[in-house]
């Protein structure tokens, strides 16, 4: 990411502190903001579901705050023209125990998990401050979207790292959680391109944001596996502490309004995706002699 630092500038701000929030906004004038910030991670959610709640729905009202107050917007002023424009990252663990399939931007929320409640308060007052005070405020409910700079404790990023070590002969086994459980997987950089498509409108309007097509964690295990010419069945391990308390079965988007209305569509397959991250972190360990944790947290990725 070296290449790019000459053209972002650095502004600090802390979702848990609404005068950094103001004080960044005032300080950059942004004519956009995407809050992409939060605890992510669903198991870290239940170990620090207090903290989660802070900063994954809190941290929202608090961003939502910070523009509002410095666009001088009230119950009883509209925003100019000119406002700023927010986008607010959603998450298909918002509708946990589906209750259709696949899923549109109608489908009841049912979350299954602190962070998908935190998803959902923060979604949903998005959608309070769009109405209430007329602000170009916008959620992009995105399901899983991965490449290789997702955090090694996910799954598509731990299978790929697994596989890598594996075939380089650091490792024997990769030990796995629900095999069964099945996601609507997509490659980062499409939805990205999404979110960006929603601040571009006349009007704004959530969407969903996904592929339609559902694969299990068995298949994304075997064909990473196949990637790198190893036989999953080899080296794959079944283990219960991995299993989550609340299990969310199957997420699937359905992406027809973001297709009819922002002329969206993933451009990057599954497979390609798959492939994308093995062979990333193939490179990653034969360059790093095994060591990827030294990598992690630097700007190799």
């Amino acid at each position: 990411m070296r290449e790019i630092l000459g053209d972002v500038r650095l502004v600090r701000g802390d979702l848990l502190d609404q005068g950094s929030l103001i004080s960044a906004v005032e300080r950059v004038q942004p004519d956009e903001v995407y809050n992409l910030a939060a605890i992510s991670y669903v198991p870290m959610s239940w170990q620090q579901a207090e903290l989660t709640g802070e900063v994954t729905g809190l941290g929202v009202l608090r961003v939502l705050e910070a523009i509002r107050v410095c666009s001088g917007i009230s119950a009883s002023r509209s925003p100019s023209t000119g406002q700023i424009r927010f986008y607010q990252a959603s998450s298909s663990e918002m509708f946990g125990k589906v209750r259709e399939s696949p899923q549109t931007e109608q489908t009841p929320f049912h979350p299954r998990s602190p962070y998908g409640v935190a998803k959902a308060y923060g979604h949903h007052l998005t959608q309070n401050y769009r109405e209430s005070y007329g602000m170009f405020a916008v959620s992009g409910i995105l399901f899983n979207h991965e490449s290789p700079r997702r955090g090694a404790e996910f799954v598509t990023r731990k299978v790929s790292l697994g596989v890598a070590k594996v075939r380089l002969g650091y490792e024997r086994q990769l030990r796995l959680g629900n095999l069964s459980a099945s996601r609507d997987w997509g490659f980062a950089g499409d939805y990205v391109r999404a979110m960006h498509l929603m601040l571009q409108r006349d009007e704004p309007a959530d969407y969903v944001i996904g592929t339609g097509v559902t694969h299990g964690v068995g298949e994304l295990v075997e064909l990473a596996f196949a990637v790198a010419g190893l036989d999953w069945r080899d080296h794959v391990v079944t283990d219960a502490s991995f299993i989550r308390p609340a299990e969310v079965d199957r997420l699937c988007a359905n992406p027809a309004k973001a297709a009819g209305e922002l002329g969206w569509e993933p451009k990057i397959g599954f497979e390609e995706l798959v492939a994308m991250m093995v062979e990333a972190d193939l490179k990653l360990l034969t360059e790093s002699g095994g060591h990827a944790e030294d990598w992690f947290g630097s700007d190799a990725w």
